[in-house]
């Protein structure tokens, strides 16, 4: 009869409704287990979350302690026609120069006159223009359009540094031959046209002098208007001729700053989500899901110590703009910092590098560590916990149902029995009036 649903039809009890408050009591275990799943869950996700902003802190400290970032250099330019960037590594230092003039493309121009054969033997010989030996031509087509495409498909597949086309101009149809790039090696000759071609502009390098050649100075060139190797580590470049051009190499403390900016944020990111999960409300009674944690509580103790306790050697880091407020966040003065860098900026690298941005990324990966971070072992116990509270629900589901099933069959077979009951009660009611009757008809 396991199953069954009875309804109280003989004994008169709603048996259904008995036996699911019978099932509420029975499910208590059950239910407070649930509970614990929901807190446990609440726990891992703070944890989670805390270890997300700990991770982020630990990025934006180590960028710090890399020796590449306090390499970064930034170029500045006299002139807005001189574009200056430096590389990492840039030597500081300033540059004055005159740019004496820009790099050219190579023209060539032939007037066309399409009445007579427009090549002297059917082919062209192209000398220059990249190229390491004479690229012969064949033109196959004795017409403006033949001679441009037949240098055009010559140049693409021997790699030569030249577009042809023809133009309309005032005197007629001209065959125009440009280099595609800037450049003395890039001039190059045409031969075989009937009308020798003419140079429309010479192919040359773009030049800077420094000084006086004849006194120290020197010049340098390039066969694009970029110039690098002129200062170590930065590449500038021009677009007009100019004289008394200054660029300007010093440490990008601008750079330095928005790091130091970033690493601020992210620890006052990582504080604030420590504080609301751990907060408890006295009014309401009613607790973050770690309030209390020693981890947490700990990891907050930490972050406020790296910075209140200064570097040996240095002092307080409020020298370099960051400091503690009132409210217990960290604070960052950018112009200050910016002035104590310029002022010394191998004590201010040494404080950041081995002072806070050392201290608080230790602090991070401590925290965070994939196999040994203090969140990381929390979160591996509270999803160990969770899974044997879920195995522990799952046998409560059996053990449930198996009470379901017992007490279904109680209340059936007591309605079975009362059944029975009712019918013997039936049977001896009737049995002792027929008794009765017979016994009243005799004594008459």
């Amino acid at each position: 009869m396991t199953g069954m649903t009875v309804g109280g039809l003989v004994s008169g009890m709603d048996t259904n409704s008995v036996v699911s408050q019978l099932m509420q009591a029975e499910a208590i275990p059950q239910q407070q287990l649930q509970d614990k799943v929901s807190t446990e869950n609440s726990v891992i996700r703070a944890y989670q979350t805390v270890n997300t902003k700990m991770t982020a802190l630990g990025s934006a400290a180590s960028a710090l302690t890399k020796f590449d970032t306090w390499t970064t250099a930034k170029a500045t330019s006299s002139s807005d026609t001189v574009v200056a960037n430096a590389a990492a590594g840039a030597q500081a230092g300033a540059l004055t120069f005159d740019i004496k003039s820009l790099a050219k493309a190579h023209t060539i121009t032939s007037t066309l006159d399409e009445t007579a054969p427009l090549t002297t033997a059917g082919t062209l010989t192209l000398t220059g223009a990249g190229l390491t030996d004479p690229l012969e031509i064949t033109v196959d087509t004795d017409t403006p359009d033949g001679l441009a495409q037949a240098i055009n498909a010559a140049a693409a597949a021997s790699g030569a540094n030249v577009r042809a086309s023809v133009v309309s101009t005032d005197a007629g149809k001209m065959l125009q031959i440009s280099s595609t790039k800037t450049g003395a090696a890039n001039a190059f000759t045409l031969d075989g046209l009937t009308t020798n071609p003419k140079i429309a502009t010479q192919g040359t390098d773009a030049q800077i002098q420094v000084g006086d050649p004849l006194a120290g100075g020197y010049t340098a060139s390039s066969a694009t208007n970029t110039f690098t190797g002129v200062m170590p580590g930065v590449t500038f470049t021009a677009s007009k001729a100019q004289t008394d051009v200054t660029i300007t190499v010093a440490t990008d403390s601008s750079s330095l700053a928005d790091k130091m900016q970033a690493m601020v944020d992210a620890a006052n990111s990582s504080l604030s989500e420590i504080s609301t999960d751990s907060a408890y409300d006295p009014t309401n009674k009613v607790g973050g899901p770690l309030t209390g944690d020693y981890t947490v509580r700990q990891l907050q103790q930490q972050i406020l110590s790296n910075v209140s306790n200064g570097m040996p050697g240095y002092g307080s880091f409020s020298q370099l703009g960051l400091s503690l407020d009132s409210s217990g966040k960290l604070t960052f003065d950018k112009d200050k910092f910016t002035a104590a860098l310029n002022a010394n900026p191998a004590a201010v690298q040494d404080a950041v590098q081995n002072g806070i941005g050392k201290a608080l990324s230790d602090t991070a990966t401590a925290a965070t560590d994939s196999t040994t971070g203090n969140i990381t072992l929390a979160l591996q116990g509270g999803t160990s916990q969770v899974k044997e509270l879920n195995d522990r629900i799952a046998d409560w589901d059996t053990r449930l149902a198996d009470k379901k099933a017992q007490l279904t069959k109680q209340f059936a077979d007591m309605e079975v029995a009362l059944n029975k009951l009712k019918s013997q009660s039936s049977f001896l009611s009737g049995s002792t009036a027929a008794s009765a009757t017979s016994s009243s008809t005799t004594t008459n």
